[in-house]
């Protein structure tokens, strides 16, 4: 190696030096606050859903205000101000393992209230388990004039590398400095972590399923339950990430008005079933990537369910999905559903249907409506990262599925009609034109010519007495 091959670039945002959690927060507190007033675009994804306006960024950190007699110190101020309207928020950062503060939440609730400010952001290594759901329970009467915003720092990553890798950067300067970020995001030292454990309650809960002792009154259970929302999250953030776009949780309306429903539901599944479940959204996808976690079987589970043809015998409707899944392989699970069918629909192997198709059609009298095409993955079981954890084989059964068989889907889409060609009229030559009484019409064509009945038998009757 030469002398030249040995040196190291230099870095905008560098990591040496970051001695202790307090140095951490404050180095990235200022490279993020910093970069978002530096690159417009960048900044403007972030504020924007927040209720910002469309306007320059300008951040502060460490802004001292007195609440009560005592000196308190956020982390960070953003302001928007565009024209009259001027929108303004309070930032708290966390790194590494640190978890945010109620009391210490709730104080800048307090001042922002006081001065008039629009919100409070939160930037930690917390997920949320739900979209809209803060990690830090605060008292609620504190939200009434001040919103709560968080964000994690997998989020702050994602949104980066989505805007300068996808949506693009329009200053070359700009999309330098958001590299940078980017680069020191991804640094460990850093303290911008990515999803690295299910929790304390992991392991109790693992094994009171595999007992079949866990009860829905249990403690442990809900935590679990979040976790693997959380994960879930994580899974989109990592695809979305990848993809450029933006990847949400399958959540329905009541479930995000009400999360404390779903939460109870899962438990309830959780308990029963030994399971856990959710899903994910990808735009432009057949059908929502659904996520399984059978910790009784060992398995997870990743499926979507595909509409099929609306036309056509059942065998060309197999034969439609399987030239969909040439490149996935053989231990893909295929079920097929019927019209007006009830319960588990016929279902092989991938690899047996391609041999004989005919092995996903129960009854061929009845039509094929959709499919549901599945992969199983082994389990983890440790509550980490790394061999034979559960973060990772679930984190890696959600890209691999994508990636062999759901960005290979296609929804159906019927063949356009057809405009019937018109045959040329050629009036006969030794008729002269004016005696010509017949012209082209749509009507042109064979023409069917019924046929005469042929008339009743009608036997004479018979005298009476003959």
């Amino acid at each position: 190696m030469t002398a030249e091959e040995s040196w190291h670039a230099a870095r905008l945002i560098p990591t040496s030096g970051i001695n202790g959690a307090e140095e951490q927060e404050r180095r990235a507190t200022s490279a993020l606050l910093a970069v978002m007033s530096a690159v417009r675009e960048f900044g403007r994804a972030l504020t924007q859903p927040l209720g910002a306006p469309a306007a320059a960024v300008q951040t502060f950190i460490e802004v001292p205000f007195e609440l009560d007699g005592r000196k308190l110190i956020p982390d960070g101020l953003i302001r928007v101000t565009r024209g009259q309207r001027s929108w303004t928020a309070l930032v708290e950062v966390k790194t590494g393992s640190n978890e945010l503060q109620v009391e210490q939440l709730e104080n800048y609730l307090d001042i922002a209230a006081r001065f008039g400010f629009d919100a409070v952001i939160t930037i930690s290594n917390e997920i949320s388990p739900m979209p809209g759901q803060h990690p830090a329970a605060v008292d609620r009467r504190k939200l009434k004039k001040v919103a709560l915003h968080h964000w994690s720092w997998s989020e702050v990553l994602c949104e980066a590398v989505v805007q300068k890798e996808h949506r693009g950067v329009a200053d070359p300067e700009q999309a330098w400095v958001l590299g940078e970020l980017i680069r020191y995001l991804e640094h460990p030292r850093s303290g911008a972590m990515a999803f690295e454990d299910m929790g304390s309650s992991w392991v109790p809960v693992r094994d009171a399923v595999e007992a079949r002792t866990l009860r829905s009154t249990d403690k442990i259970a809900p935590d679990v339950v979040l976790r693997f929302e959380a994960l879930l999250r994580f899974a989109g953030l990592q695809l979305g990430r990848r993809l450029g776009t933006d990847v949400t949780p399958a959540l329905s309306r009541k479930e995000l008005a009400e999360p404390q429903v779903r939460l109870s539901r899962q438990v309830a599944q959780l308990v029963g079933d030994g399971r856990l479940s959710g899903g994910v959204r990808i735009p432009d996808t057949v059908g929502t990537l659904h996520v399984t976690a059978d910790l009784r079987a060992g398995r997870v589970i990743c499926g979507v369910d595909v509409d099929g043809p609306r036309e056509g015998r059942p065998a060309t409707r197999v034969n439609w999905l399987l030239r969909q899944l040439k490149n996935a392989p053989d231990s893909v699970r295929l079920e097929a559903f019927v019209a007006h069918g009830r319960g588990a629909g016929a279902s092989e192997l991938l690899g047996t249907v391609r041999a004989n198709p005919a092995l996903l059609i129960a009854d061929p009298q009845k039509e094929i409506r959709g499919f549901r095409v599945e992969i199983s993955a082994p389990m983890g079981t440790k509550r980490g990262t790394g061999r034979n954890s559960f973060i990772d084989s679930v984190l890696n059964a959600v890209s691999a599925f994508y990636e062999e068989v759901v960005q290979n889907l296609k929804p159906w889409s019927a063949t356009p009609p057809k405009i019937r060609a018109e045959a040329a009229f050629v009036p006969p030559a030794d008729v002269p034109v004016a005696l010509v009484s017949t012209a082209p019409s749509s009507q042109d064509g064979p023409e069917l010519v019924p046929a005469r009945e042929a008339p009743a038998d009608v036997t004479p009757p018979v005298p009476q007495g003959a």
